[in-house]
């Protein structure tokens, strides 16, 4: 961020490097465009044609540029000027030649690419690091090796535009999970294919062993000098009493084009490793072919079988085996990394669900609450502040920073679920509180009605004593005459 700030004040510099992507475009599209038309024209020169065209085709190409010219405002921005550039292209190489149109385009290109260089050491500050990490900084050695490819290409020879292709690998992420599903496993890559190395040279030795005449293949052997490949001798090469007389080729009980390919053991390894691992069957695809009453068919079927089933099915499938496994793995690691990045908070940890019927969305929570890029300018501003003007949050993350201390992050927190979580706590609350209100009010009211009825109770008992003594009193009484 220093070094951004420091390339702002270059306005020039700024400009080139804030539209690196730009020039890394141009590039591949160029680099494309130049292998089409080495591909489609090359060689140059051999039918002496270049620049010529039939009427018609002249005035197609004039029409083809004036058209897409005038529509240039009109058609969406990158197609306009894709259209307008590939009808300025093809009326140049037929207006110039091919050889000076391609000229032309490589050193365009390589311009192009001298300033994407510029723009790239302008945005990492390449050489303000020191030599060392220049050349350790492999994204900055390889676009230096394609500015070279560039110039070999411009004045050595054109077939070395062929290796700017490969640029697209750097572009594209899933080409290059390709080239790891090889390279992230590489060592068990190699020693299975040590292995099967190691078990052509053993089949390679049973078979000059024991079966050295069995190895003839079918041969076509190029032409004498002075011989037609297809009715012997030319016509007037020579006269006919001094045609010198030609070597008849040695046949040695052989057939007409066979070859012994096992007479060596290196000859032998080189067959059984050539032959053996390209045809689908193994070895014994290129043999000869046995008679059931030879001697050694039994052990020309189990040496076959032998080299099909070890060789072909198992090491062969072992290393197959290990690189799409390990495609599938990159392939879900990626995935993983792109359903983490979608469903997770990036500064809190906490994922989607979490959020459900809450006050804050998801969307809301990482755009407002935890902003990585908020964390980011606080940093920022944390390290450019002068220390004497820190607050008191702004002391305690300088402090934790320097002790490289990630726990003032809000790991698996975050205030709207607090404060949901509050509310709900106090909304518990409440209801308890008004559920206790009511139960002391009916137990009050209870309590009122038990009073009341023990009150009666106790009268209803009075009367009843007070009856039970008026009675006895009446029983005894005699009146007077």
């Amino acid at each position: 961020m220093k070094w951004q700030k420091k390339i702002r004040k270059n306005r020039v510099l700024f400009w080139f490097s804030s539209h690196i992507s730009l020039w890394g475009s141009i590039s591949f599209y160029l680099a494309n465009l130049l292998n089409f038309v080495v591909a489609t024209f090359y060689p140059f020169g051999d039918d002496g044609d270049e620049g010529t065209l039939s009427s018609m085709w002249n005035i197609t190409l004039w029409a083809s540029l004036g058209l897409f010219t005038a529509l240039l405002p009109v058609f969406p921005k990158p197609w306009g000027i894709l259209f307008f550039l590939v009808s300025l292209i093809l009326r140049a190489i037929y207006t110039m030649g091919l050889a000076p149109a391609l000229f032309l385009l490589g050193s365009v290109n390589l311009f192009n690419k001298l300033v994407f260089l510029a723009s790239f050491v302008g945005n990492q500050g390449t050489f303000t690091r020191g030599y060392k990490a220049v050349v350790m900084d492999m994204l900055f050695v390889y676009h230096l090796a394609y500015a070279i490819i560039c110039v070999l290409g411009l004045f050595v020879h054109e077939f070395f535009y062929s290796f700017l292709l490969f640029d697209l690998v750097s572009r594209e992420e899933t080409l290059l999970n390709v080239i790891k599903s090889v390279t992230r496993n590489g060592r068990s890559i190699f020693l299975t294919a040590v292995l099967a190395i190691f078990l052509v040279y053993f089949f390679s030795i049973i078979g000059f062993l024991f079966l050295k005449d069995d190895f003839r293949m079918e041969v076509d052997p190029l032409p004498l000098p002075g011989q037609n490949p297809l009715f012997g001798p030319f016509p007037n090469s020579c006269m006919k009493d001094s045609c010198p007389t030609l070597p008849s080729a040695p046949h040695d009980g052989e057939d007409d084009g066979m070859e012994r390919v096992c007479d060596t053991l290196l000859m032998c390894i080189i067959t059984v490793l050539n032959q053996g691992l390209r045809n689908g069957g193994g070895v014994g695809d290129i043999l000869r072919r046995p008679s059931k009453e030879e001697p050694l068919f039994a052990a020309r079927v189990v040496y076959d079988l032998l080299f099909f089933f070890v060789v072909i099915i198992i090491v062969l499938n072992l290393i197959f085996g290990v690189i799409i496994d390990t495609f599938a793995d990159l392939r879900s690691e990626k995935q993983r990394k792109e359903e983490i990045l979608k469903t997770t908070c990036f500064i809190c940890g906490l994922e989607r669900d979490k959020f459900d019927n809450k006050t804050v969305t998801f969307e809301e929570h990482i755009k407002s609450e935890h902003n990585m890029w908020h964390y980011l300018y606080f940093l920022v501003l944390v390290r450019v502040k002068d220390p004497t003007e820190y607050t008191g949050p702004e002391s305690y993350v300088a402090q934790m920073i320097a002790e490289k201390n990630l726990e003032w992050f809000p790991r698996m927190r975050a205030m709207s679920l607090v404060s949901n979580e509050g509310d709900n706590e106090q909304n518990e609350m409440r209801s308890l509180q008004e559920k206790l209100t009511n139960t002391v009010t009916l137990i009050s009211q209870l309590s009122s009605q038990l009073a009341e009825l023990k009150e009666q109770m106790t009268e209803q008992r009075k009367n009843k004593q007070r009856m039970g003594f008026l009675a006895p009193q009446s029983n005894h009484y005699i009146p007077g005459n």
